[in-house]
């Protein structure tokens, strides 16, 4: 049977790629069955009680980056709002806190030049090897490595440096907003799209294989669930792809993943009964975001809103050292970063702290960490993994070919683009 002819897809993952496949399919009239390993949909995207911090509070992902074009169509749709990120961002050196210093004009115009020379990918650690070894380079190095690690949540002797070129001289990152009400909201929405057209979801069901029989598949869950269908999409990420029994032929595609990159992230939310850090100097009242070199070494405010909030992130590599903490000595962590950073005493911000949640990315089974990130070799894998042949096709936002790789618009655009593929029989 070709896939044109697929009456019934089964998609494994209710995550953003799993959802707008599986609305586009199931709109253009083909019988679509969600199994989710979860108790919830979103998958990557981790709506917190807004009882809890006040507002659409996001565990997972919370920005949307660049110009997201199916993500902002989604919004119209689903009538929500983007507030644009305004402010100043600060960073603590040498113990002093001081609005972000921008590159030495002269280092930012040698790092352009140097960037747009470059015709062979490589690692971003070789790239500064080569071109950056320098000591008068030292402080550069270390913004790039913090920049890798922390934004990009990637090792820098894993990362393409072409695939960052891309993304820092085209100006993504400095074109970052929020939805009003969070991802959150887009994900019901999502999910509204898919129970209309008649989409059947199944909640903790844990796939562990897929099955080629009688010219379709067989997909079996751990809770001894069978689930029958003529295609299946695996939209889970990248790590979880070797937990799941696949046909040969997928599976040796599956391996290509092996040459993506997968960062992890953690990720605080500390809500006080008032917005403290004000009290310490006045000039942080348009704080967005604050780089230091703590434990939880990046934070940053809702500004414009005014919510008592400081949100901390720590990703990459390093973020191993802090495997054998658990959410609340990850909390305590986070409460002792910014008790480094303000010089006040880590019992005094304990004392204000009304609201926390902690998430180790690298700890959730059905993540296995944050987000992806393109290595040399990772254009090639994701040519192997898309290759439109065979009963099981891959989608997610490991897979997606353009700048914004590892955000909610890449996964939104694999989806939609897998169900294309189906549709037309590619």
């Amino acid at each position: 049977m070709s896939r044109k002819s697929a009456s019934h897809i089964v998609i494994v993952g209710a995550g953003a790629a799993g959802l707008m496949a599986a609305r586009e399919l199931a709109s253009a009239g083909r019988k679509v069955t969600i199994l989710e390993a979860r108790e919830r949909c979103g998958g990557r995207i981790h709506p917190l009680a807004t009882s809890a911090f006040g507002y659409g509070a996001a565990g997972g992902a919370e920005f949307v980056h660049g110009e997201a074009r199916v993500t902002r169509a989604l919004l119209v749709e689903a009538q929500l709002s983007l507030q644009v990120i305004q402010g100043t961002q600060w960073s603590l050196d040498d113990g002093k806190l001081s609005r972000e210093a921008r590159y030495d004009p002269h280092e930012a115009a040698e790092l352009h030049r140097a960037l747009a020379e470059l015709t062979d990918d490589l690692t971003i650690a070789e790239f500064l090897r080569r071109h950056f070894a320098a000591p008068q380079y030292e402080r550069m190095r270390q913004s790039i490595a913090r920049m890798v690690e922390g934004y990009d949540a990637a090792d820098p002797e894993r990362a393409s440096t072409l695939a960052l070129r891309d993304e820092w001289m085209g100006g993504g990152l400095h074109a970052q907003t929020r939805i009003v009400g969070g991802y959150g909201a887009l994900v019901t929405h999502l999910v509204e799209q898919c129970h209309a057209h008649g989409v059947a979801m199944r909640l903790g069901c844990i796939v562990s294989a897929i099955e080629e029989a009688d010219g379709g598949i067989v997909v079996r869950c751990g809770n001894g669930e069978v689930h029958r269908g003529d295609a299946a999409v695996v939209t889970v990420p990248v790590p979880l792809l070797q937990e799941i029994a696949l046909p040969p032929a997928a599976r040796a595609k599956a391996t290509a993943a092996a040459d993506i990159g997968f960062g992890n992230v953690i990720k605080l939310l500390l809500r006080f009964e008032t917005r403290w850090w004000l009290d310490r100097n006045k000039e942080l009242g348009d704080l967005t975001f604050l780089l230091s070199e703590a434990t939880i070494p990046v934070w940053w405010t809702q500004h414009p809103a005014t919510h008592p909030v400081l949100t901390g992130w720590f990703g990459g590599p390093k973020t191993a050292g802090l495997a054998g903490l658990d959410r609340a000595a990850l909390i305590d962590a986070g409460l002792a970063s910014l008790a480094a950073i303000f010089g006040l005493p880590r019992d005094e911000l304990a004392q204000k702290l009304a609201a926390a949640e902690a998430i180790n990315w690298a700890q959730d089974p059905f993540a296995r960490g944050a987000y992806s990130y393109a290595t040399p070799q990772t254009r090639a894998a994701q040519a192997t993994l898309t290759r439109p042949d065979g009963a099981v096709l891959f989608a997610g936002e490991a897979l997606y070919r353009g700048p914004d790789m590892g955000t909610v618009e890449a996964a939104l655009s694999s989806g939609r683009e897998t169900a294309r593929v189906i549709l037309e029989g590619r």
